[in-house]
């Protein structure tokens, strides 16, 4: 079992009107094998965090820590946490012109498992998960997400997703843009990664609607920065009735020990 341990952690951007700080002191403990969702309105934070763990240079860690297994991932370069296993899928995926899915996708196998797939194997493999996930064979010789609509691009993610095996995948409002069809296709193509590796995850949304598909062991809601509180996923049953105004300033509604230590 791996563990992913975020404590105390405080990270702040530059702006045009000085240094923001964006999130204030957050802490999860994340085990391979486990579900954890992470739901909050606009501007919480949700998607800082996902970026921090990845290692985006916009933001800067200014106390706290990220281990994995006990290693310090703030001390590694964005591809050396890609090959300590955590893998994240972004909210808004860019175009890479000019390089082919077909090369991107061994490129990167060959860099996180310091060795090339056997082609056989590997071609048998990539054919056999872009039919689960729908994607039309063509796609493998077009350019990585280079003229893909939003919902294409979401599902090319998950295709990485299940081809590289991360220890722990971070997934940044991987259901936003997708219709019924596609967010059902996507999220069908988590739970096979989920059980066919030992994988944790870390699944950041604003709606319910994809927890309908992928079963959260743990809730976390954010506000402004912080875990405010969290729960099984009966806590998600209680968002979608309610919304977040409860957690507004003035609502009484403590911050969660975890957000505190």
């Amino acid at each position: 079992m791996s563990t992913l341990e975020i404590k105390d952690l405080h990270v702040s951007i530059e702006t045009e009107q000085g240094t923001k700080e964006i999130l204030k002191g957050v802490s999860l403990t994340i085990r391979t094998g486990e579900t954890h969702a992470i739901m909050g309105p606009n501007g919480s934070g949700k998607s800082t965090l996902a970026s921090t763990i990845a290692g985006h240079p916009r933001y800067t860690v200014t106390s706290g820590s990220i281990t994995l297994d006990g290693e310090d991932v703030l001390e590694m370069s964005v591809d050396e946490r890609a090959r300590a296993g955590v893998f994240l899928a972004m909210q808004y995926p860019v175009e890479v012109p000019g390089v082919t899915m077909t090369n991107f996708l061994r490129t990167a196998k060959t860099a996180i498992d310091g060795e090339a797939p056997a082609l056989r194997t590997w071609t048998k493999d990539v054919k056999a998960a872009m039919q689960e996930l729908r994607i039309d064979a063509d796609f493998a010789q077009r350019n990585v997400n280079e003229g893909f609509s939003g919902g294409e691009k979401k599902r090319v993610e998950i295709l990485q997703l299940e081809l590289f095996k991360p220890k722990f995948a971070v997934l940044d409002e991987t259901d936003s843009g997708l219709d019924v069809d596609a967010l059902k296709v996507v999220s069908e193509g988590v739970n096979r990664a989920h059980a066919q590796g030992n994988m944790g995850t870390l699944l950041i949304t604003h709606y319910t609607r994809i927890l309908r598909y992928i079963k959260p062991d743990f809730v976390h809601v954010f506000v402004d920065g912080r875990v405010v509180e969290e729960g099984g996923p009966e806590l998600a049953d209680r968002l979608e009735e309610e919304g977040y105004d409860r957690y507004a300033a003035g609502s009484g509604v403590a911050v969660a020990p975890a957000a505190q230590a």
